[in-house]
């Protein structure tokens, strides 16, 4: 049964009072923190200063009154520089003779928290062993009894110094393993290389941060540690530490495409301090919120140039009907006429595009098979190629679904592979392939034999309106297809290669949470949603627990333990739903969070980083995409 903290006093205090010597400790206010009998009894002091909180002045005040240190001529002046003394918080050792004739020794050591410990030990008895052996001064040679007494001196300060030693010893072992326990915990890698490289000091995180890495370091060299390739991307960083320069930056780790950043720090004695993390997710969710602020922008700034050319154009096509209908007209008035109705037809095209381009757009992704989705766009895609043109899918993915919008990637891939139909002519081979970049990314490549991109086209096929197709072209495909995936915090990259041209769309590699059971917890603090959710979990064929906040959801997880999903809506009050997730993240319970946030709102981002986002409203439909193909695993 643990003890309390009186019960752990009252043994300390009967543990002090069997000890022969009188023993005190003041704080670093010079007030007494706790003393035992002993001490009362040596210098006869009333219980007011035996008290915890007890000033020192007082007590010295006290006995030097009482006589203990003989006559004073000025108690004021003597208790003032006790004082300033005991200030100085410095190890000492002393000897002296009381006003009664006894000796003691006085032992003095500051504290690592502050304050000192004093131990009184009364070698009158010793003193007057070696006064016996001075009588007998006849018997024994004088400098023999002046080394005895010498070296009985030095030994008792040695005993005080190396009493303080080992209590400073003892200190700093346990700072050493708080600190390791600190640095342990921490997800990041927190390291100290030498001038030449070698690490003196690290955490065992590296190999989570960057995967496939050593764990044991010390000693290593930083190049060995990290890999030749990556090693290059640090090494003008670390070069600069150890000139006095400290720097941040961020560089990807290629084999696991992971992105890393790493502050170098520099050591005032020799060599730098490191500090890397993964922010992968962090730099995903920030080039979705920069994409939906740039969408946001060119929203404000067309939706009104928009209106009015829209304006514009209904009065250009009803005043060509009006023309159309009109007696007496030339001859070669036809073709004008269609043909200005052709170029406000094409203007309405184009609005319909900047529209679509700028419209705001919900992110809503669902387990999806990658392969099931790329044999769709197959189908698709194949009855608009032509005759001598092959299209060839391929996807090294592990089976199992992963967490995507299927409508955005669908119409991405198609666009890809219309594009590169449109660059292969009448004959070629377009290749459409799926594979995961470690654990983070899924990286889509669509690569034809056409006779690949221009140099103009490499810097500008993402902007809008840009286009190789002359007058066929809209110039909105390609940014159409690189806003959707900076959207979902992914990339676009464009590139030639020796048979034509290259576009790989990256996506943040997300797996649902697999469902482990048949009982789901709903999370919702409002009766009605909780009442309508119920019913859709219910009628999916799952028993359902209600809770209405994270603390009541927190007790239910810990009272049943047959409880498979969570279900939990974000805002709930004074604790959200990512407060939730983070509680129970290592009682392995799979959780599903839902808002009718934007995917724009930092909250929604944050949320993003914990488990997979339900956005309201949702269907009963919507919410069995997720959880079937789960419950299937």
């Amino acid at each position: 049964m643990p003890r309390n903290d009186d019960q752990n006093r009252a043994l300390t205090t009967a543990g002090l009072n069997l000890i022969a010597q009188a023993l005190s400790i003041y704080d670093n206010d010079l007030r007494l923190s706790v003393c035992n009998v002993a001490f009362q009894q040596m210098f006869n002091l009333p219980d007011m200063l035996v008290k915890p909180g007890a000033t020192f002045e007082d007590t010295i005040r006290h006995i030097a009154t009482h006589g203990e240190y003989g006559p004073i001529d000025d108690i004021e002046a003597f208790v003032s520089e006790r004082v300033s003394t005991a200030r100085a918080f410095e190890p000492h050792y002393m000897e002296r003779t009381r006003a009664n004739g006894r000796t003691i020794s006085v032992e003095g050591a500051p504290l690592p928290q502050g304050g000192w410990v004093t131990v009184y030990t009364d070698i009158t008895r010793t003193k007057d062993q070696e006064h016996m052996l001075r009588a007998r001064s006849d018997a024994l040679s004088d400098m023999v009894l002046s080394r005895s007494e010498e070296l009985a001196a030095t030994n008792r300060q040695l005993s005080a110094t190396v009493a303080a030693l080992e209590e400073a010893k003892r200190e700093l072992t346990e700072m050493e393993a708080r600190t390791r326990l600190v640095t342990e915990m921490m997800p990041a890698h927190i390291a100290h290389v030498d001038e030449t490289g070698h690490y003196t000091y690290t955490n065992r995180r590296l190999s989570s941060i960057i995967p496939d890495r050593p764990r044991d370091l010390m000693g290593l060299h930083i190049s060995d540690a990290l890999g030749p390739a990556n090693y290059t991307l640090i090494a003008p960083h670390l070069q600069s530490a150890y000139e006095g320069r400290a720097s941040v930056f961020e560089f990807t780790d290629a084999p696991s495409a992971r992105r890393i950043r790493a502050a170098f720090t520099p050591d005032t004695a020799q060599g730098a301090y490191i500090l890397s993390m993964d922010v992968t997710e962090e730099t995903q969710a920030r080039v979705a919120l920069q994409q939906n602020r740039k969408r946001a922008l060119a929203a404000q700034m067309t939706s009104g140039l928009a209106h009015d050319f829209s304006n514009l154009l209904t009065i250009i096509l009803g005043l060509q009907s009006k023309l159309e209908r009109m007696d007496g007209l030339p001859e070669d008035a036809a073709p004008l006429i269609e043909g200005t109705r052709a170029a406000a037809r094409r203007g309405g095209h184009l609005l319909d595009g900047i529209a679509n381009a700028t419209a705001a757009r919900v992110l809503r992704p669902g387990p999806v098979e990658v392969a099931g989705l790329l044999a769709d766009v197959a189908t698709l895609a194949s009855p608009t190629l032509p005759a001598g043109q092959t299209l060839r899918v391929d996807c090294t993915l592990p089976a199992g679904p992963l967490l995507l919008d299927t409508g955005m990637v669908q119409d991405s891939l198609l666009n890809l592979i219309l594009n590169a139909r449109d660059a292969c002519g009448a004959k070629g081979t377009i290749t459409l392939t799926a594979a995961a970049l470690g654990d983070t990314w899924v990286e889509f490549t669509v690569t034809d034999t056409g006779p690949g991109f221009s140099e103009e086209a490499l810097h500008k096929a993402c902007d809008p309106f840009f286009t190789t197709k002359g007058g066929e072209g809209s110039g909105l495909g390609l940014p159409m297809v690189y806003d959707m995936t900076k959207s979902a915090g992914g990339h676009l990259g464009l590139n030639n290669t020796r048979t034509g041209a290259e576009v790989r769309l990256r996506l943040p590699l997300n797996r649902p949470a697999p469902v482990t059971g048949g009982m789901v917890l709903l999370v919702e603090d409002r009766d009605d949603l909780r009442a309508l959710y119920r019913d859709m979990l219910m009628g999916l064929g799952h028993s359902v627990v209600e809770a209405a906040s994270v603390d009541e959801a927190t007790a239910l997880t810990a009272d049943l333990p047959d409880i498979g999903l969570i279900l939990s809506d974000i805002r709930l009050g004074a604790a959200s739903g990512i407060d939730l997730a983070d509680r129970l993240k290592d009682a392995g319970t799979p959780i599903i969070l839902m808002t009718s946030l934007p995917v724009s709102d930092p909250t929604h981002r944050a949320a993003l980083k914990r488990a997979p986002v339900l956005q309201k409203p949702f269907s009963a439909d919507d919410l069995a995409a997720l959880l079937m193909p789960q419950a299937a695993q």
